[in-house]
């Protein structure tokens, strides 16, 4: 199972670097959704390796960077599906 949880918080570091590196370079914007997915699970698999390691501080951490990654996902979604009614809405008088 330890091995598995390395493995597990070693992906979510890779993640977390690579998404960091990209909005960094400009070949990915911090705004998107990409971006967004991307942090958010590099966020919750550090903070599985950092609980089961008993790391505290860094599992709190994750565990509030994680929540701040569902709440900018739920905006995402939200925005979305106020887009998709704005459209299919008739326009006005007709």
């Amino acid at each position: 199972m330890s091995t598995f949880i390395t493995i597990i918080g070693t992906a979510g570091a890779v993640i977390l670097l690579l998404a960091y590196a990209m909005v960094s370079s400009g070949r990915m914007s911090g705004n998107g959704l990409p971006y967004q997915l991307l942090n958010f699970g590099g966020a919750v698999t550090l903070m599985i390796n950092s609980a089961y390691h008993s790391a505290w501080p860094s599992a709190i951490l994750n565990l509030v960077w994680s929540g701040i990654g569902v709440w900018t996902l739920g905006r995402f979604v939200a925005r979305r599906a106020a887009a998709r009614r704005h459209t299919a809405e008739p326009a006005p008088g007709r």
